[in-house]
This record gives C-alpha cells, sequence and structure tokens, in this order.
C-alpha cells in the first residue's frame, strides 16, 4: 500500500468522523486516540458523566473485499471504569444499539435486534453512518446518560 492509500478503516474513520464526528463532539463525546484498535476495525467515542460513569459509542467495522458488503455495528457502553470495562456498579450497561432500539424501546425501526448496517461503497456507508447516528443522538445518548431509561431484558 503506497502513502497515499488509506485502509478501509482509515476511510471509515474519516467518513465516520464527516457524518457523526460535529455532532458527537457537540454532545462531549471525543473519539479516543487509538490507532491500533482502528487498524483493527474499533472506533471509540467516550464523554465522562455525572457520578464518576463514563459513556462509550463503539462503532466495530468488519471490512470484506471484493463482492461481500462491509458492515459495522454500534455498542453502547456505560461504565464507572474507563474503556467500559465490565463492572459490578448498579448502573453499568452494556447493549448494542439495534438491541436498545429494537427491544428496549420497541421501536421497528431496524429489522432486527441483532443487526449490522452494512454498505459496499461511500454513499452507502455514509447512509448507514447517518441513520446509526441519528439512532445514536435520538436514543443512545440519553440513555447513556440515564435521561431516557429502558427496561433491559
Amino acid at each position: 500500500m503506497s502513502d497515499q492509500e488509506q485502509s478501509p478503516q482509515e476511510y471509515f474513520r474519516l467518513i465516520l468522523m464527516t457524518v457523526v464526528g460535529q455532532a458527537f463532539g457537540a454532545a462531549g463525546y471525543q473519539l479516543e486516540e487509538r490507532p491500533t484498535q482502528w487498524a483493527g476495525g474499533q472506533f471509540r467515542f467516550v464523554k465522562p458523566l455525572d457520578g464518576g460513569l463514563y459513556g462509550l459509542i463503539e462503532f466495530q467495522l468488519l471490512h470484506y473485499a471484493e463482492n461481500a458488503p462491509s458492515r459495522f455495528r454500534v455498542t453502547l457502553v456505560r461504565s464507572n471504569k474507563p474503556g467500559g470495562v465490565p463492572s459490578d456498579h448498579p448502573q453499568y450497561a452494556r447493549r448494542t444499539l439495534s438491541e436498545l432500539v429494537v427491544e428496549d424501546f420497541g421501536v421497528p425501526i431496524l429489522p432486527t435486534a441483532d443487526y449490522w448496517w452494512q454498505f459496499r461503497d461511500v454513499t452507502e456507508m455514509g447512509k448507514a453512518l447517518a441513520e446509526a447516528g441519528h439512532l445514536i443522538i435520538g436514543y443512545g445518548m440519553p440513555w447513556l446518560a440515564n435521561e431516557l431509561p429502558a427496561e433491559v431484558p
């Protein structure tokens, strides 16, 4: 790969920041500088919350070459430990965005609670990131801040 070519993960990060970076930043979420994780397709936004908690929004990219579409999913974590490490804290929670929206809130926006956003090109990637971004802002961020509680099964 030449210096001018970008890996699929670098390209995803660029489009991710273009589509949701400004809105996430305005809400206090910052992309962690973790190049090793970025190379593996994991991108994590973090915000300190009240009560010594952290809100984390994690994008996991699975890039497929050639004919198969690439995909990503979003996981939301509320923890008292940096990095979203599992905790016995009473407010610790971990849900995928699709589980939160479909199961916990009962909103049939997505076809299943085990949903991965798929894309084949930059246009589809941008649309998928925009859709996920809207759901994160509307449901995920308020849930992480405990402003929009949902009943977790």
